[in-house]
Formats: structure tokens, sequence, C-alpha cells
């Protein structure tokens, strides 16, 4: 077996003694759990060490994995620049992966790297590391915007490496969780911060990587958590594989989690195929999804699948709803992927005769002119989920009268106009709402708005 041991560490710089100058006592278990795991990692005298960052080079719709031959780093920006970590790339390795990620078809490789610094994310480990072992090499990757999935099957990628190159590795998924424990921490207080925390800690500590891979994005993304997809990949190297946890520590005195869990491998495991398992998760889920569509959703589908399969612009069915056909509005059509978004276009005020071909206009935008992303392709087809939002009256608002869960907002400076709409992930706050809005449009800080409110019913 060439995946010898894994590992799950945070890495708050405070935890470096020059950096914390006396803070690092308030999260001791985290410092004792480090050497634990990193003794641990020593024990199996490794070749490699793989270490995912969330704080490497990271994209949207690609995965870079750090290329060169050597790459240093220091905790300059945590002023401590006197602390310095070097360390030299496995290149056999980093070619031989890119080499099944380009045939497998995961978007992942060594273009793009803004920086060859190393980053805190990856110097941390290894700062505890070199207590213990010096004579190794590293792989050096981060995450991307992409499913759990695609981070799942980097994982088994980076075994199906391993084991061709019969090369002993260790990998260390380097992440710390939620960043909103606390009001007084740097990011506020989220009620999903320590939900987050303790789904994520009690599934490692069980090697339940199921529960990992089904966790809602938007959850997920209130609870403003680091290291999910990190571990992600560790999960997916040790796919089929039995494995034995050892749960270190858990700290959060600073309002962002921190854990430290050990894996031991053991023989293979074919029920903990959880790739396979949350394939299939996610197809019934759709499917659950779909039975439920209503008229206006499953118009809006069947405008996407007819235009991106066939170039055509379908005909109004002929038992679409009245209000779909005599009424008029603003509409917006959005479509996830994976819990992502994957395109949304709209218009506040109605243009056409009908909300009906409103839809379908909006619809074939979203799935093909959004800027913000390529057109959807056929193959995407079976994953995607739809949302209508119809838009009620827009009418002038004083900042008071807002309310990002129940109103949308319209923020205009003369002929600038930035519009969002109510109840989207991550945005809690009407500031915020406002914030984002403002920022679509070009409107500066010091630019006079105008304000307005429009409420929404969002269909599924």
């Amino acid at each position: 077996m060439s995946i010898l041991y894994t590992c799950c560490v945070p890495h708050p710089p405070l935890i470096i003694p020059e950096v914390g100058k006396g803070e690092e006592k308030k999260i001791q278990d985290t410092i004792h759990s480090y050497h634990e795991v990193m003794k641990k990692v020593a024990s199996f005298h490794p070749e490699t060490i793989i270490i995912i960052s969330p704080h490497n080079t990271s994209y949207i719709d690609y995965f870079n994995i750090s290329e060169g031959a050597h790459a240093e780093g220091d905790f300059g920006q945590f002023r401590a620049k006197q602390v310095k970590i070097t360390c030299d790339y496995d290149e056999e390795f980093v070619d031989a992966l890119c080499h099944h990620t380009e045939n497998s078809g995961v978007p992942a490789g060594t273009l793009g790297q803004r920086t060859k610094r190393l980053d805190h994310g990856t110097m941390i480990p290894l700062y505890f590391l070199n207590q213990y072992m010096t004579n190794y090499k590293v792989v050096r990757m981060g995450l991307s915007g992409l499913s759990y999935q695609d981070h799942y099957h980097l994982g088994q990628l980076i075994r199906k490496t391993a084991d061709e190159l019969n090369r002993k590795v260790v990998i260390i998924a380097s992440g710390d969780l939620s960043h909103k424990l606390k009001e007084s921490g740097p990011y506020g207080y989220a009620s999903e911060g320590p939900k987050f925390d303790h789904k994520v800690i009690e599934a490692l500590s069980h090697g339940n990587f199921l529960d990992l891979m089904t966790m809602d994005y938007g959850f997920c993304e209130r609870a403003a958590e680091c290291g999910l997809r990190s571990f992600i990949i560790m999960a997916g190297a040790l796919d089929c594989l039995s494995v034995k946890p050892t749960f270190y520590s858990y700290e959060g005195p600073f309002g962002v989690g921190y854990g430290v869990v050990g894996f031991e491998i053991g023989e293979k495991d074919p029920t903990r195929n959880f790739g396979e398992q949350v394939k299939k998760y996610e197809e019934e889920k759709i499917l659950t999804i779909r039975k439920a569509e209503d008229p206006y959703v499953r118009w809006a589908r069947n405008v996407v699948e007819s235009y991106v399969m066939n170039k055509t612009v379908p005909a109004l069915p002929s038992k679409l709803p009245e209000s779909m056909l005599k009424n008029r509005a603003g509409v917006f059509v959005s479509i996830k992927k994976d819990g992502q978004l994957r395109g949304c276009i709209g218009i506040f005020q109605p243009t056409t005769d009908n909300i009906a071909l409103e839809i379908r206009n909006n619809a074939i935008s979203a799935s093909t002119r959004d800027p913000r992303f390529s057109p959807i392709i056929n193959i995407e087809l079976p994953k995607l989920i739809y949302s209508v939002d119809i838009l009620g009256e827009v009418t002038p608002a004083t900042y008071e009268e807002l309310d990002s869960q129940k109103y949308g907002v319209i923020v205009k400076h003369h002929e600038k106009r930035g519009l969002l709409l109510p109840r989207l992930d991550g945005v809690d706050t009407v500031a915020e709402q406002i914030e984002i809005a403002a920022r679509k449009a070009g409107i500066y800080d010091d630019e006079d708005i105008e304000l307005f409110k429009f409420e929404v019913v969002r269909h599924y």
C-alpha cells in the first residue's frame, strides 16, 4: 500500500510561537496534537508528503498543483519573517499525477500558479513535521470551486499515482473548520458554525466520509468553513479502504475551529466506495427535485434542455397555467450544479407579453450567456437544478424598510443600477445585500445611491 497514513490538521499562524507571542498557549491541545500526529507521520518514513492547502492557488474550475523543483516561504505577513520553511517538490509525482488528471478529465495541473512562495496552510504542517523528519519531498496543491465529487476523484488519482510509482506517501489535509464560532471572533458568529464543526469532527472521528460529501453547500458557506474540500480530497485517496481514525483534539477559543484527526489505513473494503455512494445520492436527490417541480420550473428546465441539446427555441406548451400566460412580470432564472451557481439571468421589468416568454428568454440566457460562466453543455444537464423568481412591483425604499430575506434590492446611482434577489446563500444582512448590488453596478462607496425594493415569489 503506497498511501501509508493521512491526517487532517488546522493552520492557525499564531500556533507558531514567534507569531503567537504567548497567544498560542490558549490552544495548547492543538499544539500537543500537532506534535503527536507529526510524530506518527515521521514513524512511517514517507518519501513524499502530499499537502492540500486552501491557501495555495485556487480557481473556481481548476485544481492548481505547484510546479518546480523547490519552494520556500516565511511568516513575514504575520510579523515573523525570521521563521522560514523550504521544501523540495516531487517532480516525478507531479508529472505522473497531471498525466492522470488530463486523461480522466479532472481539470487539474500546474497552470496558473500565482506565486511560488509557500502559503501558511502548507508551512504550518511542515513547521511541525520538520521537528521529526526532514528527508522527504512535497507535492502541494490547492482546492477549487468544483463539486465535492471532483475533489474526491482527485484524491483517487493521487492514490493511483502513488501506487504506480510505488511511492511511500503520507497525505496532510490542511484546513481550519468554521470561522464563525463567536461574536468576538474575527468573522463574527453564525449558528451554522458550531453545527458545522460538530458534524465534521463527528464524521472524521468515525471515518464516515459520506457525511462530509453530502453536506449542504449553502450550510457550509454560511459556516464560513475552510478545510472541507481538503478533507474530501484526502478521503478520495482512501476510497474502498478501511481506516482507523484517531481523534486528537478540537478547539475554537478564537472563533475559528481547529481539529486534528489522523487515519491509519487498513485492508481493502469495497463498502467504503464513497465516490459511488455520493453519486447515487445526488442522482436520487435530483430525481426527487424533478418530481416536485412546479410548472414554472419545469418549463425553464425544458427550455434549457431543448436549447442546449438541439439549439432550438421551444414553442410555448399548450397546457401552461393561466398565470404564466396572462400575467406580466420581471423574471429571473437561476441554475445550480453540485450546489454551486451555474447561471442566473433576469430582468426586473417585463419585456414580453407574458411570464412564460420571460422564463423562456431568461432560461436560454442563464444557460448560455451568463458572462461569469461558460455555456452549459449536454453532459451537465442531468445534474442541474433550477429556480424561477417572479418579481413584484418595484418601489422606493429606505434602508430601514429593507429585509434581505423578504425583499430584493435595487441600488441606483444615476444610470448605474445593480439588483440582488432576496434569500441568497451567504447574504444575511441588508448591508451585505446593498454592498453586493452596488458592486455589481460599479457604484463606489462615495457615490450617493437610491434604494428600491421588490418582493419575490420563488418557484423551485
